[in-house]
């Protein structure tokens, strides 16, 4: 018996942006497909109304991959795929698979030979990337800093040190509740010279992306609390 696919199906990145991220292919695939793994079932069946959804959403079925399903058999998420169905994977924001677990559904996909397609999506690290002026050609993500402050600052110091000797951009993220204490780690940590962007609330109606060197950036006050936040460091 043929598999089926395993789509994976970009989510909107804040509220009211839906429109920017739908593609008429988008469209079409959600309105073949009726069974999907979600990390937010809400956030999920809300993406699909607001995309097109024509098929009933009693109709769907949606396999919880949030966090607290997570670390055991993933057997359970592909019955439908071995079984010949077209899948859809989905994030809570972004594109599956880009710093979000849904990576670990896709792993396995490729291990049981299951066709894995990729739609186009937003992606917050890339747009970020895209809005900053850095180096695009050389970059690296590291997700998310050490949380105590002394390696956070070493963590800093080291990112600073990497965009130097490799002429390469340096991306990291936070919880967006402790955004602040990273900014103010970062303007604490990184010589005055460095070039800091900031990228809030992407794609939102009140989106910030802003490339200033530390010095500027020091002389700011700035509230990132609780706001999807992209930092990218460039030393030159």
């Amino acid at each position: 018996m043929q598999k089926g696919n395993l789509f994976l199906i970009p989510v909107p990145l804040a509220d009211e942006a839906g429109a920017k991220s739908f593609t008429p292919f988008l469209k079409e695939k959600i309105n073949h497909i009726n069974e999907y793994i979600v990390e937010n079932e809400k956030t999920a069946r809300k993406f699909l109304k607001e995309a097109g959804l024509k098929t009933p959403q009693a109709d769907l079925t949606m396999h919880d991959y949030g966090k607290h399903q997570r670390g055991g058999s993933l057997s359970y998420f592909f019955g439908g795929l071995e079984a010949g169905k077209d899948v859809g994977l989905m994030s809570e924001a972004g594109c599956p698979g880009v710093a979000d677990p849904g990576a670990d559904i896709v792993a396995e996909a490729h291990r049981r030979n299951i066709k894995v397609v990729p739609l186009v999506g937003p992606s917050s690290i890339l747009l970020a990337l895209m809005a900053s002026g850095f180096d695009g050609q050389r970059f690296t993500f590291h997700g998310y800093l050490p949380i105590d402050k002394a390696e956070r600052s070493r963590k800093i110091k080291e990112l600073e040190g990497f965009s130097e000797r490799y002429q390469q951009t340096q991306i990291f993220i936070e919880t967006p509740y402790r955004n602040n204490q990273l900014l103010e780690e970062v303007l604490k940590s990184a010589h005055p010279k460095t070039l800091l962007c900031i990228a809030c609330n992407l794609t939102a109606a009140d989106e910030m992306i802003a490339t200033k060197d530390i010095a500027e950036w020091r002389k700011q006050t700035l509230d990132l609390h609780k706001k999807p936040t992209i930092f990218l460091l460039q030393r030159l």
